[in-house]
């Protein structure tokens, strides 16, 4: 079994290791795991690229050479390096008490990338040939809007068939909404209920049958970790060790099965698209855009919270069949019942 990678790792309190500090301190100020991965990544790669000098005897130039560094040397996108630049900022402004000042360092160029999406038979065709319980995690996220990681992280009690509803816990940026529930999934959902409850089951006659629960849940409810209903909709196919407190543990399924079963499918069909899970995300609001809902409402249910995050697909129906004409189109029509001399 793969090691989880969305639970965040032991680490001592009496560490005087500068990056176990730089987590602690991290974790205090109530930042999102993911975050915590990402600026600890972007550290240790500034880091090394100072020759392993400590962060307090570096300044401004050495942090201007790296990230000039991350564009002309790695090529990477303004997005990655405004990222890295939040990182070293965090650390140096919050974490080291050392603000930085007049940066000066080349910026990437900003490219607006238009999202790739799937027409309705493109999604359903990758959807049929996909095999269970992926071709569920497909549909979920593409009638629901989930990222890879949050479809990934549902348990039972977050299904609300009388109402409709996903219950999103701790998505990006550590918030929850809700989303809707397609009714055509409600059979294959409650069938892959059934399985985790038998799995459940099986593993409490093992001596197993604890999930991982986040924050302070386990402290303050000791009965969860064992009970059904926060088991994960999608559990992993064996236990493994907890990477905090090492108990074996049934966590979810790793996404590098889901992204290789995409993968897999994608080779057999004939759809010339670069297709990976976020794309039924993208298909999603554009499916609603093009439906006629407003922006505000698609942005409550992706989780967005800049409304203009969610405006990137109005540049995908604009360009679509409910956009502009092309000119070509209108010649036969224009023409029709016209005899040339």
């Amino acid at each position: 079994m793969k090691t989880p990678n969305d639970i965040p790792v032991y680490v001592s309190h009496k560490s005087v290791r500068f990056i176990d500090q730089l987590r602690g301190f991290i974790r205090y100020r109530g930042l999102s795991y993911q975050t915590e991965k990402t600026y600890v990544h972007w550290v240790v790669n500034f880091i090394r690229f100072s020759k392993m000098a400590h962060p307090l005897t570096l300044s401004e130039p050495e942090v201007e050479a790296w990230l000039t560094h991350l564009v002309t040397d790695r090529n990477n996108s303004a997005n990655t390096q405004r990222i890295a630049l939040n990182a070293i900022v965090f650390m140096y402004r919050e974490f080291l008490r050392k603000p930085l000042t007049d940066l000066n360092f080349k910026y990437a160029k900003v490219h607006q990338r238009i999202p790739t999406v799937l027409s309705n038979v493109e999604a359903q065709a990758i959807i049929d040939h996909a095999k269970q319980p992926f071709k569920l995690m497909f549909s979920i996220m593409y009638g629901s809007g989930l990222r890879q990681a949050e479809c990934l992280s549902l348990r039972l009690l977050d299904i609300d068939f009388d109402n409709l509803i996903l219950h999103v816990r701790q998505g990006k940026g550590r918030k929850d909404r809700t989303t809707l529930l397609a009714q055509s999934l409600l059979p294959d959902i409650k069938a892959q209920i059934e399985l985790v409850k038998q799995l459940h089951c099986t593993d409490l006659k093992s001596g197993l049958g604890s999930v991982y629960l986040p924050d302070a849940l386990s402290r303050k409810y000791p009965s969860a970790a064992t009970s059904s209903k926060w088991q994960y909709l999608f559990p992993s196919s064996r236990p493994g060790p907890c990477p905090r407190t090492r108990e074996i543990r049934r966590h979810h399924l790793h996404h590098t099965a889901v992204t290789k079963h995409l993968r897999r499918i994608m080779r057999s069909l004939d759809i010339p698209k670069h297709v990976t899970c976020h794309t039924f995300r993208h298909s999603f609001a554009t499916r609603l855009l093009e439906s006629g809902y407003d922006l505000r409402t698609i942005q409550e249910l992706l989780g967005h919270s800049d409304v203009k995050t969610t405006e990137i697909y109005t540049h995908v129906v604009k360009r679509g069949k409910l956009g502009v004409i092309s000119p070509i189109d209108g010649i036969s029509e224009e023409n029709a019942g016209y005899a040339f001399a």
